[in-house]
């Protein structure tokens, strides 16, 4: 499955690793964060999906995300709950989704309307400490978004970048 997702700042980094002592008892920690923006799909050609991907991009601007909150998806619609993460606010990354959603199939209860941008933190685990973990306070982390990467699900790397303004 390759994806569109936003790289996030050090400084996310840095508060996911200071979180993941309460994490540990999850069934998967990421390791790896970043706000995925948009599924693609699976191809034969990743370049054909580059491309359809450069052409709903275009005109995109630079964008202000911001880091507001840990929360969770108490029954998410796939894979196992709870679902931990970093809540991001961004009506300019949500502008950017639409976007791509005209251009891609979306995909029900994850896109398109329900779409929540965020930064998973772990999955899997007890839900009373998903809901502990999203009572705690954190300070707000602010970044402009100015390239996106596309995403090889498969094997868990970037494959090229697009920088915003496009």
């Amino acid at each position: 499955m390759y994806s569109v997702n936003v790289p996030v700042p050090g400084r996310v980094r840095t508060l996911a690793n200071e979180l993941y002592p309460d994490l540990v008892g999850f069934e998967h920690v990421r390791e790896e964060h970043s706000c995925l923006l948009k599924r693609l799909g699976e191809a034969d050609h990743v370049a054909q999906l580059q491309h359809r991907a450069h052409r709903a991009l275009e005109g995109a601007p630079a964008v202000e995300a911001q880091i507001t909150e840990i929360d969770y998806f108490e029954d998410p619609p796939l894979g196992s709950a709870p679902v931990v993460y970093l809540a991001v606010e961004s009506p300019g990354l949500e502008s950017i989704h639409d976007d791509l959603t005209e251009a891609f199939e979306v995909v029900e209860e994850l896109e398109g309307d329900d779409y929540v941008p965020h930064v998973t933190l772990a999955r899997g685990g007890d839900l009373e400490t998903a809901k502990r973990l999203a009572d705690r306070e954190i300070e707000p982390i602010k970044w402009t978004v100015n390239g996106l990467e596309f995403w090889d699900g498969t094997y868990k790397l970037p494959v090229s970048r697009v920088s915003l303004p496009a």
